[in-house]
């Protein structure tokens, strides 16, 4: 076979390959984890600063300090952050390898299709900056809450009830709504909004299942 018509054998195929295959070059090292530990000051993260910077200097430790991390939470009042809008627009993978979203519509279930697929966040995946399970429902302690703030699509709530801990920054009044990284429980398995914590306080986060962790998505 000529040079010519090897050449011309090469651009045929690559007409029939996609060009999302002829260009696979996605970074698939550690993009999102679940922090190992939390502040330990119950919902007070000193705000979404307090939060990235717990995030970047977990990623840190595992080697992942490079990228730009940030923490999954939303914010409310006249100055109301959604929490899908800091993290990039994917794709994520966790640190075992697993592509839990390829974006923020799949991470969402944006979509019929999507909702009804699901992203791929669970106890398997959804592991800490160092690749360890979470603890979940039947673990003891259980720590499958994790903060988020947010709404099922991923936005920030109303102003009508707290729903952040005061922004992020109280370990007393209020509540933080919370998400399930295990989707497992009798009253919600969404891993976003599941329900409401019972205080801010690191008592009272433990008392609903949790420890006070987050959600944390490489943006870039």
């Amino acid at each position: 076979m000529n040079r010519l018509l090897i050449a011309v054998t090469i651009l045929a195929v690559l007409r029939v390959i996609p060009a999302s295959a002829q260009d696979n070059t996605d970074d698939t090292t550690m993009s999102f984890f679940i922090t190992s530990v939390g502040l330990g000051d119950g919902a007070n993260l000193g705000g979404l600063a307090g939060a990235d910077r717990h995030c970047q200097t977990l990623a840190e430790t595992a080697s992942a300090g490079s990228k730009t991390w940030r923490a999954y939470l939303s914010t409310q009042g006249s100055e109301a952050v959604d929490a899908r809008n800091r993290i990039g627009e994917g794709p994520w993978y966790s640190a075992n390898g697993f592509r839990i979203a390829e974006n923020l519509s799949e991470l969402h279930g944006d979509t019929l299709p999507e909702a009804r697929n699901g992203n791929m966040i669970s106890s398997y995946t959804a592991l800490s900056e160092s690749g360890e399970k979470i603890p979940m429902v039947g673990d003891t302690p259980n720590k499958h809450d994790i903060l988020t703030g947010t709404q099922l699509d991923g936005r920030a709530y109303p102003d009508e009830v707290d729903r952040t801990c005061s922004n992020w920054t109280s370990n007393s009044e209020g509540s933080a709504q919370v998400g399930h990284h295990d989707r497992t429980s009798s009253s919600s398995i969404s891993w976003v909004s599941a329900h409401p914590s019972r205080g801010c306080s690191q008592a009272n986060l433990v008392r609903s299942g949790g420890a006070g962790l987050l959600y944390c998505f490489a943006v870039d």
